[in-house]
């Protein structure tokens, strides 16, 4: 289709208005720029808006699974909900050509927002264990969603550029890494095809706005969540040596578990042990019968994975037993969530990379550099055994001049999951949906 025709078919989907409106902008170069800027306008601005303000914990995320099937029935896709607790699979058949997965994850976070943006979240909502949460998108996922639906309609708006099948999967906690895992269960591929490839997108806040980024290999680490238990026998705090202590004990085992890092994992395997929460206990005066300690593991091989893993319970087993713990009660240690290492398909992302340099510019991507042991669940997508190639990439969410102003000495530029967490979301959203049809335009012909 020509520029003209390309427009002509916005017209009709968007209305003469919002894309005139458009023309005025200034616009991210790049494909379809002026029509997604004029999108923005006309409905995702207030979509993104609404997914903020109405953010949902992981797998119960009801509502935002509600609006985005609405949103991609009303740009033509046919739609299933339900796929693996909330997740939502819209499909947008256009003739013979690939099948190609788009992805974007949905839930929120147990965080009370405290970024000063007058849409910030008041919500609250109870979590599957029965307590209320202040609830915040502390971490980008109205970005995702937003984009997606702003991708679908993009592309069903040019199906004469492309051909092939498109799979928008609209993915449950991710921020508990089971989302994905959970959909594969339920039989996505079996029920819906095996993609030939697989695509995804993060907004950073560590990234300007404007820019692009990809690996051609590693791009996220693997995570375990690590639950471990610590019985004690109570006691008087007057009286210690009448019982065993957990909270001594846990303390020790948040101890040992940093020779596993240092004096176990090779010195150029990264590998992070982080304990995120200790709890035990209920008054000054009591030594308390159990402690508990959540744990985040993370490594960017599979290898060095299984090794963390093996090695906290062996720690944490082995220092329950030297204080002095039965037999009948051995400390315990269970991985309750997990998630591999995400890697790109190296030949898919030198292509991908390639198109977005051409598209975009040089100044608009750069290489990925990874700076921290981050995880994405995307990987049970791509997995080894699937088959599927997969090309996962990072959108810059931060206006540089609030770099520009850490620099000079001013607030630093809140990270991800903190409850001071904002993105640019015009530039974000709208670079990350030019991102996603530029790729699909490449893979499915349109070049």
């Amino acid at each position: 289709m020509t520029g003209l025709g390309k427009r002509a078919a916005w017209k009709a989907a968007l209305g003469m208005g919002a894309l005139l409106a458009a023309t005025s902008l200034q616009a991210q170069q790049g494909p379809f720029a002026a029509e997604v800027e004029a999108d923005y306008d006309a409905h995702l601005e207030d979509l993104f808006v609404h997914f903020h303000q109405n953010p949902e914990l992981s797998f119960l995320e009801s509502n935002t699974a509600a609006r985005m099937a609405s949103e991609l029935r009303a740009a033509g896709l046919t739609v299933t909900e339900g796929v693996g607790g909330t997740g939502v699979v819209g499909m947008l058949e256009n003739g013979d050509g690939p099948l190609i997965l788009l992805r974007a994850d949905m839930d929120g976070l147990p965080v009370e927002e405290k970024s000063g943006l007058d849409y910030a979240s008041t919500a609250t909502q109870t979590g599957q264990d029965g307590k209320e949460y202040p609830v915040m998108h502390a971490c980008g996922h109205d970005v995702h969603i937003t984009s997606m639906v702003g991708t679908a309609r993009a592309l069903a708006a040019a199906k004469d550029d492309w051909s092939g099948t498109l799979m928008f999967v609209v993915q449950p906690a991710e921020e508990r890494v089971g989302g994905a895992k959970a959909m594969m269960a339920d039989g996505l591929y079996e029920r819906f095809g095996t993609p030939d490839y697989a695509l995804a997108f993060h907004v950073t806040s560590l990234l300007p706005t404007g820019q692009l980024s990809a690996s051609e290999g590693i791009q996220y680490s693997s995570a375990d969540s690590v639950d471990i238990m610590v019985p004690g026998i109570g006691a008087h705090g007057a009286a210690p040596h009448m019982g065993k202590d957990p909270v001594y004990i846990g303390s020790q085992i948040v101890t040992a578990m940093q020779s596993i890092v240092s004096r176990e994992v090779g010195p150029l395997s990264p590998a992070v042990i982080t304990v995120g929460s200790f709890q035990a206990g209920s008054k000054h005066n009591i030594i308390s019968d159990r402690a508990n300690l959540q744990v985040t593991v993370r490594a960017n091989d599979e290898e060095t994975r299984a090794q963390l893993l093996s090695a906290i319970e062996r720690v944490a087993v082995g220092i329950g037993k030297a204080h002095g713990l039965p037999d009948e009660l051995p400390v315990q240690v269970t991985v309750s969530e997990g998630t591999p290492v995400t890697n790109n398909d190296p030949a898919l992302a030198k292509r991908l990379n390639g198109v977005f340099r051409e598209a975009f510019g040089e100044g608009t991507f750069r290489d990925f550099e990874q700076t921290t042991m981050g995880a994405e669940d995307f990987s049970y997508f791509v997995e080894e055994d699937t088959g599927v190639p997969g090309y996962y990439f990072a959108v810059g969410g931060t206006p540089p001049e609030a770099f520009a102003a850490a620099e000079a000495g001013g607030p630093p530029v809140p990270s991800h999951h903190s409850p001071l967490f904002k993105i640019a979301p015009r530039e974000s959203v709208t670079l990350g949906t030019q991102a996603m049809v530029a790729a699909v335009m490449d893979l499915a012909g349109g070049g």
